[in-house]
């Protein structure tokens, strides 16, 4: 195919287009060590602590899964000992947006994740991914909480981790994008975080993944009127990622191992899924296969 014509059937604008490239953290340079893993955990609230060796072992089979579904694998530098970046590094997508003309780079709402985005912008132009522009104080903005519904069109998430400052600022990087705010209650209580990702994974251009009580019925309402069918998960699968699934291909998905209703509602509206183990990756850190990869190419 003449890389001209490769080019203009590529796009970075899409959460559902077959995934050509994808850039990754290993845990190998996220978490550094044990004792690097020991200073860093409960801080960071993740559930329990990492195991290293296992960690590393499922980074490893996690890339494998994906070039096995034909995804190649880009990783992040081996080092991440800048001030601000530390375990969370390994949720790669959260610290920028890609987009067919730049990449946004994020401004983090987590404080211990405030060198991430400097470090994924040079990574992303080194593979040739220009760096569009940056969300400024006082706005906040993390790439979980966005996901395109269309080429055209990006869901972001107003709640926690991303602002209506920083929002608005990436209204106005994207002025030919049609940016829809979605408002994010508090689950449970104002401590519980979690990003519009892990209540929403489109899986097709006409199907999504959602944990609906996490989402305003205005918002479901727009789904079903851009003729969205929704997959709903249960809440016994929410905080094991169930919500949190990643598509290779339309109705193709990865999906971290053991929601098995959520995954017998997937199958049956004819989605292929493949599982990976993520229980030092995933489970623990509470970041699901989105939250570990930021795509770079999707066929459009």
């Amino acid at each position: 195919m003449p890389e001209e014509h490769r080019r203009s059937a590529a796009t970075l604008q899409s959460d559902v287009g077959r995934l050509r490239r994808v850039l990754l953290e290993h845990a190998r340079s996220a978490f550094g060590d044990q004792h690097r893993i020991a200073g860093q955990w409960g801080a960071l609230d993740y559930l329990a602590e990492p195991e290293y060796d296992s960690a590393c072992r499922e980074s490893d089979a996690f890339a494998a899964l994906l070039e096995s579904l034909g995804v190649t694998v880009e990783w992040m530098p081996a080092t991440n000992d800048e001030v601000g970046v530390g375990l969370d590094s390994i949720y790669v997508r959260d610290a920028a947006v890609v987009t067919d003309r730049g990449a946004v780079l994020s401004r983090m709402g987590k404080r211990a994740r405030a060198g991430e985005p400097e470090r994924i912008g040079a990574a992303l132009e080194r593979l040739g991914i220009p760096v569009l522009g940056r969300i400024e104080a006082p706005g906040t903005l993390e790439g979980g909480d966005t996901t395109w519904l269309d080429r055209s069109t990006l869901a972001v998430g107003e709640g926690t981790r991303t602002n209506a400052a920083g929002i608005e600022q990436l209204c106005a990087l994207l002025p030919d994008v049609d940016v829809v705010r979605v408002p994010l209650p508090d689950w449970r209580s104002p401590g519980d975080v979690f990003h519009l990702m892990s209540a929403l994974s489109p899986l097709a251009p006409d199907l999504a993944l959602v944990f609906r009580p996490l989402l305003p019925a205005s918002f479901v309402a727009l789904l079903r009127a851009r003729g969205f069918t929704l997959i709903d998960v249960p809440e016994s699968e929410l905080e094991s990622q169930g919500p949190n699934v990643l598509a290779v291909a339309p109705r193709v998905a990865v999906a971290l191992a053991g929601n098995t209703l959520t995954r017998q509602k997937m199958e049956a509206a004819g989605v292929e899924v493949h599982t990976y183990v993520g229980r030092e990756i995933s489970v623990k850190g509470c970041g699901g296969p989105t939250c570990l990869t930021r795509p770079l190419e999707r066929d459009a």
